[in-house]
């Protein structure tokens, strides 16, 4: 096996060789250990076949880690959880509104400014050190989907519109700056419009070491989907209460005891969720 190349299915359909180096450093990013990466690698590698599809592979990796450390586990599940946050976007909008509340930002989620043309409903607008942004959110739930250059197109578009009002109802100023926020990844030609319009780009790994997942990571802010203890139906209920944060159900958990949750698995969510949080 180690010298036969196996070539596996991308989500885009794209054919590509196994790389035991990207699924280590994805495991590593979890926070597992060298042993239990190994382990890992071992049994995946064990189990390839010719077409196997990188899906598959996240799921046979997901279940070993799930078994031997359910922590790690949820930090590797981070792309799909947020995939789980749809499928209206609406909840991933929340997402990033509140995840910018724990970074400092004063926000607001679906909130009706005026533009010069033609009103229009900003998913977020965000407030921080006296300058104003204008935050849009494209949330795709299915994976190999990416923003081509035609969203930043659009919002520049609509950002302009707003700035140009005469009768501005945004209701802090006219905002400074336009962000387009994804949970998946900009074309090469999306990022260049960005960066040439001046529009502020989000992907998942967008800007280098600054994108979505570093930003979750580096503030331990993780969606409640990441959770493997809780039912898709909990995560659902908790979400339509606006409990989007593993570290918002720790410190209420009212909606717990809510769901008929028992102490026992009660106590085993808080645990988990109380880790993620570094609590």
């Amino acid at each position: 096996m180690e010298n036969k190349v196996i070539e596996i299915r991308k989500s885009s359909g794209e054919r590509v060789p196994f790389s035991s180096l990207k699924l280590a450093e994805s495991l590593r990013h979890s926070g597992a250990d060298e042993s239990t990466v190994n382990t890992v690698l071992q049994k995946v590698k064990e189990e390839l076949f010719e077409g196997i599809s990188t899906k598959e592979i996240y799921n046979r990796a997901y279940a070993i880690l799930k078994r031997k450390k359910p922590l790690f586990a949820s930090k590797y599940k981070l792309k799909k959880a947020i995939y789980e946050l749809g499928p209206t976007g609406f909840p991933f909008e929340k997402f990033i509104g509140t995840l910018l509340n724990f970074s400092g930002y004063q926000t607001e989620v679906g909130k009706v400014v005026k533009g010069k043309c033609v009103s229009h409903e900003i998913d977020v607008l965000a407030k921080k050190n006296g300058k104003t942004y204008l935050i849009e959110c494209k949330f795709h739930g299915e994976e190999g989907r990416n923003c081509n250059v035609k969203v930043p197109l659009y919002i520049h578009s609509r950002f302009k519109d707003v700035c140009e009002t005469e009768n501005n109802s945004v209701g802090f100023k006219v905002p400074d700056e336009g962000w387009v926020v994804t949970n998946t990844r900009f074309t090469q030609e999306a990022n260049t419009y960005g960066q040439c319009s001046g529009l502020y780009l989000l992907s998942w790994d967008y800007p280098e070491n600054d994108g979505l997942r570093n930003r979750i990571d580096r503030l331990a802010l993780y969606p409640i989907t990441v959770s493997t203890l809780l039912s898709q139906r909990e995560k659902q209920f908790l979400l339509s209460r606006d409990i989007v944060l593993c570290r918002q159900l720790y410190k209420d958990t009212f909606y717990l005891d809510h769901l008929g949750i028992s102490e026992n698995r009660k106590t085993r969510i808080l645990k988990e969720i109380g880790q993620l949080c570094q609590f």
